[in-house]
C-alpha cells in the first residue's frame, strides 16, 4: 500500500497548493482577471494532475499493487467531491465555458481568455506530475516514468462509438449542471461527484470519460493508436454536441444565437378574462357576450323569432 500513500500525498498536495494559488491571486489580481484566468488555471491544473495520477493508479495499479475496482471508483468519487468543494465557481471545462457562452452569461474575450487558461494551466498540470513521477518515490512511479514515452491510448473502440459514448456522458453532465444551476454547492457537489464517477464505471474502460476536451487532449492525444482525426472526434465534437443537445433540451433554444425558442411553444404568462357581466348603473348588469347585438325584451318578454 505505500504506492496508495505516495499517490494520496500527492493528492494532497496538489489540492493545497492550488488552493494556495487561488487566494494569493485572488488577493493580488483584480476580479476579472482573477475570475476568468487565474482561477480557470489553477483549477484545470488541480483536475488535470489529479486525473494523471488517477490514470495511473487505474492503469497500473490493479496488476502492480491488485488494487479492485471498488477501490479505484471510490478514490475517483471522493477526488471529485473535493475539486467541486474546492474550484471556487471555476468550470476547469471548454464545454462548460462554451455553456456560460451560449447562455448569454459570459463574454467573448472573457471566454477565450477561459480557454487559454484552462490549456495553459494543464500543460502544467503535465509538466509538474511528470516530475513527480521522475523522483520514483514508489514502484508505481517508477513503471510511469519508463511507459509514459510510449503510453498507450485511452480511445479503446470504434471512433463512432467513442464520440457516442463521450457525447452522451457530456449530455447527461450539461443537463445536471443546467439543472443543478444555482443550487448551493452542498447539494451540486455530490451530485456532479456521482453522475461522473457512474460515468467513469461505464464509458471509462472504453474512453477514459474525459468529457473534457483540454484535459483529453493533454492526456491522450499524443499517444499512439489513433489518429489526431479521430482523436478529435471522440473528445471534441463529442462533448461539445453533448452540451449543446443539452442547452437545445433544457431551453429550447442557443439565447446567444436564437430569441425565438426553437422546441417549446411560448405561452403568454397572462391570461385574456373571458366575458363576465359587470354591474351597470342601478344595479343593472351588462349583458354576456352572447347576448351582444339582440334588442332589449319588450314587455319583460323574452323576443321571439316570429309572431
Amino acid at each position: 500500500m505505500a504506492g496508495l500513500n505516495v499517490s494520496l500525498c500527492f493528492f494532497l498536495a496538489t489540492f493545497a497548493l492550488c488552493q494556495a494559488v487561488r487566494r494569493a491571486a485572488k488577493a493580488l489580481l483584480p476580479g476579472g482577471t482573477y475570475a476568468h484566468f487565474a482561477r480557470e488555471a489553477a483549477g484545470t491544473a488541480q483536475l488535470g494532475a489529479c486525473c494523471l495520477e488517477m490514470r495511473m493508479l487505474v492503469e497500473l495499479g490493479p496488476w502492480a499493487l491488485g488494487f479492485g475496482p471498488d477501490l479505484l471508483l471510490t478514490l475517483v468519487f471522493l477526488l471529485l467531491l473535493v475539486h467541486g468543494a474546492t474550484l471556487d465557481g471555476a468550470s476547469a471545462n471548454p464545454t462548460v465555458s462554451l455553456q456560460r457562452f451560449l447562455l448569454a452569461e459570459a463574454s467573448l474575450p472573457s471566454t477565450l481568455l477561459e480557454l487559454v487558461a484552462q490549456a495553459l494551466g494543464v500543460q502544467a498540470a503535465g509538466a509538474l506530475t511528470r516530475l513527480y513521477w521522475a523522483w520514483g518515490l514508489s514502484d508505481l512511479h517508477v513503471l510511469q516514468s519508463l511507459m509514459d514515452p510510449h503510453c498507450s491510448s485511452a480511445l479503446r473502440t470504434a471512433a463512432p462509438h467513442g464520440a457516442l459514448l463521450e457525447g452522451s456522458c457530456a449530455f447527461l453532465l450539461h443537463l445536471a449542471l443546467l439543472r443543478l444551476q444555482g443550487s448551493r454547492a452542498v447539494h451540486r457537489a455530490p451530485a456532479v461527484a456521482l453522475l461522473l464517477t457512474a460515468a467513469a464505471g461505464t464509458a471509462g474502460p472504453l474512453t477514459s470519460a474525459f468529457l473534457n476536451p483540454t484535459l483529453a487532449a493533454s492526456v491522450t492525444f499524443r499517444c499512439s493508436g489513433h489518429s489526431l482525426l479521430e482523436y478529435i472526434q471522440v473528445y471534441w465534437l463529442g462533448p461539445v454536441t453533448g452540451m449543446l443537445l443539452a442547452v437545445l433540451l433544457y431551453h429550447g433554444r442557443l439565447p446567444r444565437l436564437f430569441q425565438r425558442n426553437l422546441l417549446y411553444s411560448q405561452k403568454s404568462k397572462y391570461r385574456v378574462p373571458r366575458g363576465r357581466p359587470v354591474p351597470g348603473p342601478g344595479g343593472s348588469q351588462t349583458p354576456k357576450e352572447g347576448s351582444r347585438g339582440r334588442g332589449p325584451p319588450v314587455g319583460g318578454q323574452p323576443l321571439s323569432s316570429s309572431h
